[in-house]
């Protein structure tokens, strides 16, 4: 059974896949992230019904995997087994036969990919897989934010941080209305670092799983171990749960940054019941353009800086994916029939 996590990154999901990856029937590895990185370059492959466009899209799937970060471990994965476990010709029916080959490779019967950005993706999970379940993970934004401003990736503006992290919350919070019940389960970092054994015990119930107390000794594991050496972003998880005070983000943002977050995602915010700290509903004020302008330049300004800010060996991890992704993104798209014959 497919299992997703859905949300907005820094919300404890590395912490929470480690845990369920303690699971002897789960395998729950670190996520090359392929919808969020092949869906945007789909149509250089052309139509996929020719075998030549989909063996391309299968073998750079499989590339991007291999040079994940966080390596596989044992993983094999022969491009034919790939194509032989796909449905149907689609990004989606590549993504599961990896994570299917990964999964039988680990000796596990169900799998979980916690790439979070698969909640803008949804239509096209949920039409593959209509059985599968899905975890919402969930942070206070502004504990989010202020995370974000410290790690080498994403975002740096609380405007931008605000912008993404309330959008992918409403694209969640609708999820959890679509979805049956039985198959989402929403879950707050808040109530898994407060009380870790009772989360987890419900959590296994919905995954039907049976609980195992080796999931609170998931930084001790092999995983935990590869995937703090693989960056500072994810150098934590080798520490045990940690409980951080409420609204700790008190200590981290100051008043300008936490007014614009909360008159942006401010209703988010609400709906996940977290109090706001400076700026009710009633007393939000609109950006200008100018403003708007400014945080624009000083968030490229930011993850410039950031970008730069990546050690050596950090960079040397996460170049081969990025080479990879840049070779695909300059290869001219693959015309269909009907295209070339429009313009020859």
């Amino acid at each position: 059974m497919p299992i997703f996590m859905i949300g907005t990154q820094r919300s404890g999901s590395n912490m929470l896949r480690l845990m369920l990856n303690q699971l002897p029937a789960l395998a729950a590895p670190h996520p090359p992230h392929i919808m969020e990185r092949m869906a945007p370059l789909l149509s250089i492959y052309g139509e996929l019904a020719a075998d030549a466009a989909f063996a391309q899209l299968i073998e750079d799937v499989c590339r991007l995997v291999e040079l994940n970060p966080v390596s596989w471990d044992g993983v094999i994965l022969q491009r034919d087994q790939v194509a032989a476990g796909c449905r149907e010709r689609s990004l989606i029916a590549v993504y599961g036969a990896v994570y299917d080959i990964m999964a039988r490779d680990w000796g596990a019967q169900d799998w979980l990919c916690k790439s979070l950005t698969n909640v803008y993706y949804l239509p096209t999970i949920t039409a593959y897989y209509p059985q599968a379940k899905f975890i919402y993970l969930y942070r206070d934004g502004r504990d989010v934010a202020a995370s974000f401003k410290k790690a080498v990736v994403g975002e740096k503006h609380s405007f931008h941080l605000a912008k993404t992290w309330h959008g992918e919350q409403q694209l969640s919070i609708q999820a959890r209305r679509s979805i049956d019940p039985a198959r989402f389960f929403m879950v707050s970092y808040e109530q898994l670092t407060g009380a870790p054994e009772h989360t987890l015990q419900a959590l296994c119930v919905f995954l039907e799983q049976p609980y195992s107390r080796a999931m609170l000794e998931f930084n001790r594991s092999e995983e935990a171990q590869r995937t703090a050496h693989a960056g500072t972003l994810w150098c934590n998880v080798t520490k045990p749960v940690m409980t951080r005070p409420l609204q700790s983000f008190l200590d981290h943002l100051d008043t300008t940054d936490i007014r614009i977050f909360e008159t942006v995602a401010g209703i988010s915010l609400d709906q996940l019941g977290y109090a706001r700290c400076l700026v009710q509903p009633d007393e939000a004020q609109p950006f200008s353009a100018a403003d708007l302008a400014g945080f624009d330049a000083e968030n490229r300004r930011l993850k410039a800086a950031f970008k730069l800010s990546l050690s050596a060996d950090e960079r040397r991890l996460r170049e081969p994916q990025e080479q990879l992704l840049a070779a695909i993104a300059a290869r001219r798209p693959v015309l269909s029939d009907n295209h070339a014959a429009g313009a020859s």
